[in-house]
């Protein structure tokens, strides 16, 4: 497939997971430094709902934080997940039974066993594509 074919498809696949409602950052990190940081902060910019999940912080950004995906207080529409890709794959399978259908690995999460589990329960993944950062707008601030 064509290099602008793919990043068209890559594209479309973004803007349907923005028109979520709620979104979830596994990997969210109190350290402002931290991609995980960096990605919770570029949802609120954009005003965004979104839930930071971290296994021990109680809260990151002022927000409540939870220790994983079937804490969450609602289903979210979709998760972007930046974390090694060991732990990637455990999410996703966490993910696929909670029935989200919309995942974003960010660039350095992702693992070909994590894409291909996504994939088998039916999410749409985003990975080795463009990170949330840029799409989102982000601004160091």
């Amino acid at each position: 497939m064509h290099y602008n074919a793919v990043m068209d498809d890559v594209y479309k696949s973004i803007e349907r997971f923005l028109e979520g409602s709620s979104f979830a950052v596994v990997g969210a990190s109190q350290d402002r430094s931290k991609y995980g940081n960096k990605v919770l902060r570029a949802y609120l910019q954009k005003g965004l709902k979104v839930y930071p999940v971290h296994p021990t912080a109680d809260e990151v950004e002022g927000l409540k934080a939870y220790p994983d995906l079937s804490s969450l207080p609602e289903k979210v529409d979709g998760i972007s997940i930046v974390t090694p890709p060991a732990v990637t794959e455990q999410v996703v399978e966490e993910a696929c039974w909670l029935g989200i259908r919309h995942i974003w690995m960010q660039p350095g999460a992702e693992s070909p066993a994590a894409i291909e589990k996504a994939r088998a329960c039916g999410a749409e993944v985003i990975a080795g594509g463009p990170c949330a950062l840029l799409m989102l707008g982000y601004r160091e601030s």
